[in-house]
């Protein structure tokens, strides 16, 4: 073979494997799209259930409408915007011209959580309510830059005089503008609108921090969903896949028939978009309640029959972390009851941020397991009604792991026989509370001797144990079986097992993170007597055990936790936590400088 022909094939060679490189993930979300079993890895046979759940998952389709209408009216009123700028900038003098060009360069070249920090802090400090129109405004507001940057060029390769010739020749200026020379500008146009669209529609983290009022686009829905295995994503991820192929496709065959349509489609897509933006405008006139709960964490069926019952509207939002949870908070935004952990309310019980709950109003409160209630959280209940509880256990494939090696505790974590075989919870807190329950401390210890020998036993574990940290990703490749063992919450292991029933569960007896997340209403609660039904709702017998079978944790009250007990949660026994053992412990709100610390060694062993 001449050296020209070995030249062709590896060229050949080097394409293919470089489109394989950008479209096998596509393949592969596509393939598991219809995927009968919950795992993200292993095929158990064909099935359309993921679809039939999207369609009838009314917040994902809303999402859906969302992103599209927020993209079209973003991209119509961007591109009007920056072009108008953009002729507006060539008539400009110099010194201006230069000026203006940088600082349309700031928002494209300034890293988007930046942006969506300053433009939350803006809309809180104008009392604007986030919503709709604010996650409009900031994508108008972040699009217009890069319209400019793509008709700018186009405009500067313009004959200055043929906008005079058509003035001379009896055109007004608006007639020279659209008739002469907009058309001209039309391959700068279209990209910007391109562009304006994509970013907009594809856009997270500024949409994230500017929204409210339960407002959320398709990337908040899906960030929210991947806190679980949840294949609706991939579903949803094939549906936008295949419309893009065919907008493609459909672009290159009957590109004369979409120009055509073009100015139809932009009509009636400006009228969808306005009537929608009017729409969501409208406060409702009845009663509202306003939540605050992590991603996946809460069956949507239950608020739709607590509307029905109660004639309100409930507005529900969901957040990733405890800490983006307040963070959100302090900027301002309005919630009637949240859902966060222990720690996080003894943080906003000292910070005067939560009201106190009448107990008169909770009628099924001697339903709660007495064990549940009096955390050191808040020890009299003044300000929180348990929600679900749970333990930090240690997951094990009963076909890897010696049953034996189990009362080894938290030093099986550091066993040899199991190196390279282990994930540890990414996880500063529960990390150490491994390390601090093996030693025998408290994980709540400010003791820095004490914190510095749990340091030695994680950095110990990482030199001898090849472990691999890992967040919510730790379901999925533990349901296929990846590892033998496994950090995970209790809730978390119930769901994994229930993909994988070669996989155990246990909480060592040297004790354990014992959590509590609960429901408190805030300051800002506009109607306590509506919060309070809602609380005392989600402990009713009916809707606290459909609750606990779609979230997989544990819930609080007692006659339904017996009753989980001899219940298979798709396929197992559901796993009831050993609340109450004597050696566990529920995390501490952390002062300052003893948070910094910790966080300090946890930097090195991740660095390590």
């Amino acid at each position: 073979m001449s050296e020209r022909k070995k030249n062709k094939a590896l060229y050949a060679l080097y394409i293919i494997c470089m489109y394989v490189f950008f479209y096998l993930p596509i393949v592969v979300t596509m393939v598991f799209s219809f995927n009968s079993s919950k795992s993200l890895t292993n095929l158990t046979g064909f099935s359309l259930r993921w679809y039939e759940r999207l369609i009838s998952d009314g917040s994902i389709m809303k999402a859906v409408y969302v992103s599209l209408t927020i993209a079209l009216f973003a991209t119509i009123i961007s591109t009007i915007l920056g072009t108008i700028t953009a002729i507006g900038l060539s008539k400009s003098r110099k010194v201006v011209k230069d000026v203006l060009l940088n600082i349309n360069n700031f928002p494209i070249m300034n890293p988007d959580i930046v942006t969506a920090i300053g433009l939350m802090i803006l809309f809180s400090s104008i009392m604007i309510s986030k919503g709709y129109m604010t996650m409009l405004l900031a994508h108008v507001a972040f699009c217009t830059p890069y319209v400019i940057t793509s008709v700018y060029p186009k405009v500067r390769q313009l004959d200055p005089s043929i906008a005079d010739a058509a003035l001379d020749l009896g055109a007004t200026p608006f007639e020279a503008l659209v008739k002469v020379i907009i058309p001209m500008l039309k391959d700068g146009i279209y990209a910007g609108v391109l562009l304006a669209f994509t970013m907009s529609f594809d856009d997270f983290v500024i949409s994230y921090f500017v929204t409210g009022n339960g407002v959320e686009n398709i990337s908040i829905v899906v960030y929210n969903m991947t806190k679980r295995t949840n294949p609706t994503i991939n579903a949803l991820s094939t549906i936008v896949i295949v419309v893009i192929i065919v907008l493609i496709v459909a672009s290159k065959l009957i590109p004369n028939m979409l120009k055509n349509t073009m100015k139809k489609f932009m009509a009636i897509a400006l009228v969808l978009v306005i009537g929608f933006s009017a729409f969501a405008g409208i406060k409702s006139s009845g009663r509202v309640l306003r939540i605050f709960n992590a991603g996946e964490y809460m069956d949507p069926d239950l608020i739709t029959e607590f509307e029905t019952r109660y004639g309100c509207k409930v507005i529900y939002e969901t957040f990733d972390s405890n800490e983006s949870m307040y963070t959100k908070l302090m900027s301002g935004s309005e919630y009637d009851i949240l859902i966060p952990s222990d720690y996080m309310i003894e943080k906003l019980i000292k910070e005067d941020m939560l009201q106190e709950v009448d107990w008169d109003n909770i009628t099924h409160k001697d339903d709660i397991d007495p064990a549940n209630l009096g955390y050191a959280f808040d020890p009299n209940n003044k300000y929180s009604v348990p929600y679900f509880v749970g333990t930090v256990g240690i997951l094990y494939d009963k076909n890897k792991v010696d049953e034996k090696d189990l009362k080894d505790g938290w030093e099986l974590l550091r066993n040899k026989k199991y190196a390279g075989d282990i994930y540890m919870y990414d996880s500063e807190r529960d990390s150490f509370m491994c390390a601090l329950k093996a030693l025998g401390y408290s994980m709540n210890t400010t003791n820095k001797d004490e914190i510095n020998e749990a340091y030695e036993w994680l950095i110990q574990q990482r030199e001898t144990m090849d472990v691999v940290y890992a967040g919510d990703d730790v379901m999925d490749n533990m349901i296929a079986g990846n590892k033998a063992l496994a950090l995970v919450y209790s809730g978390d292991g119930t769901y994994i097992m229930a993909e994988n029933s070669d996989l155990g569960y246990f909480e060592p007896e040297q004790g354990t993170n014992q959590w509590c997340d609960a429901m408190v209403m805030t300051k800002d609660c506009r109607d306590t007597e509506l919060a309070e039904a809602f609380m005392d709702y989600m402990l009713e017998y009916d809707v606290a055990y459909r609750n606990s079978l779609f979230v997989g944790y544990t819930t609080p009250v007692s006659k339904v936790r017996e009753d989980l007990m001899n219940t298979e949660y798709e396929g197992i026994n559901s796993y009831i936590p050993n609340i109450g053992a004597p050696n566990n412990e529920e995390f501490r709100l952390q002062e300052r400088d003893i948070k910094q610390y910790y966080a300090d060694l946890w930097t090195k062993v991740k660095a390590y």
